[in-house]
């Protein structure tokens, strides 16, 4: 008997310590900062058993039944403490969801908990599956290409996860229906626009050797690269030009890059040193097509025409503007051609033949290698009698 009264009292006191031990942590590393953020239930089920309306309504009506304000609260504290665009938030919810479900052990799952974070987060978003498929979509405002998306009460949803079916389904082979999924009626729209990277930890950043020749004279620039940056973009959209082209490069990049570039055109006029500017994104790096390099259409930031060894001329123009923003900050548009992207820039007297658009000339300054080397106010021959649009106007702010 004595044994037995020592035991009930035993059991009590583990079972009121339990709810403690249930505490866990969910550890993270978001691009180098180790975040811990409170735990959200596992619920268990099979590979493949969430592809139906079902499951699926059974495992959300499940989450929905758990506390999950302080994950989402401290998700969206982080949001605001490192100002982390849209974009940037989804990748740390990616993480999370990931942490909690790894991809690999339960796709469907993954994926479940990306939507449930997303949605809990104040973001619109929607599931829709066939019979083997679950695809992720989100509201959005901004212009997206390549990616399918649909149209609901006037609204565009784009899939956030297209690119885990190698970028390709067959929509008239395989249906593909939306389900009505409890979720906060007030979704805001998602933005894919990047306004601001992450303030890595210096550490984490690699050294990169680049070097070019500017008439006679060989330039060497050994500059800081962060590869998370690839990781980053991998799977981002292509996007309007404005939006691209603004995308900023990482703290200890820029701080590498631009004062050395001002540095070395301080003593120039503002012609030879856009000139200058020019030939070190034309020159400082091999020129390969998008098909060729990723089999589609890619856009690079800036600081992924620095990452990567090749880039094409979408790619040039965006590091160019960039460039030329940072050291002149001067008037300039984007001249999209059929088969070329190259820029034109307003200077107090025009160079060359000059392209007049809203009243004002502009000339071209190609970042591009060409079979002929071309100087400032130069466009291709090529290009003089084809039609181009002007994708993109920039004017500085007075």
């Amino acid at each position: 008997m004595k044994t037995r009264y020592f035991i009930l009292p035993l059991l009590a006191f583990l079972c009121l310590q339990a709810p403690r031990a249930q505490q866990a942590k969910l550890d993270i590393d978001f691009f180098g900062e180790k975040i811990q953020l409170p735990a959200l239930p596992l619920v268990s089920t099979a590979e493949n058993s969430l592809i139906s309306p079902g499951a699926i309504t059974e495992f959300v009506n499940h989450l929905n039944n758990q506390d999950y304000s302080a994950l989402i609260n401290s998700l969206l504290e982080l949001k605001d403490k490192y100002q982390l665009d849209n974009w940037l938030y989804y990748q740390l919810i990616r993480k999370t969801a990931g942490t909690i479900s790894p991809k690999l052990d339960n796709y469907p799952r993954y994926t479940l908990y990306k939507w449930f974070l997303l949605t809990r987060s104040g973001f619109d978003a929607t599931i829709k599956i066939s019979d083997e498929k679950i695809l992720f979509y989100v509201r959005t405002d901004d212009q997206v290409y390549n990616i399918p998306a649909y149209y609901k009460d006037g609204r565009q949803y784009v899939c956030l996860n297209y690119h885990d079916y190698g970028n390709h389904i067959d929509f008239n082979a395989e249906s593909f229906r939306e389900l009505n999924l409890t979720a906060p009626e007030t979704g805001q729209p998602f933005s894919y626009k990047v306004t601001k990277l992450p303030e890595f930890k210096t550490a984490v950043y690699e050294e990169k050797d680049i070097r070019f020749n500017y008439y006679q004279n060989d330039y060497h620039f050994t500059i800081k690269l962060n590869p998370a940056v690839k990781t980053i973009f991998a799977n981002y959209p292509v996007l309007d030009y404005a939006s691209y082209f603004n995308i900023p490069l990482s703290q200890e990049t820029y701080r590498s890059l631009i004062p050395l570039l001002k540095k070395n055109t301080s003593g120039m006029s503002v012609k030879n040193g856009v000139d200058y500017l020019m030939r070190f994104t034309r020159y400082a790096f091999l020129f390969k097509p998008d098909a060729e390099h990723f089999g589609a259409e890619k856009r690079f930031s800036p600081e992924q025409t620095l990452l990567y060894g090749e880039s094409d001329c979408e790619d040039r123009a965006a590091l160019f503007f960039f460039l030329v923003r940072e050291i002149y900050n001067l008037p300039m548009i984007v001249l999209a051609y059929p088969q070329h992207v190259t820029i034109a820039i307003k200077f107090d007297k025009p160079i060359g033949k000059s392209i007049l658009y809203n009243g004002e000339k502009y000339s071209v300054c190609d970042p591009t290698p060409q079979q002929e080397d071309l100087a400032l106010g130069q466009l291709l021959p090529s290009l003089a009698k084809t039609g181009f649009e002007v994708v993109y106007a920039y004017q500085p702010s007075r």
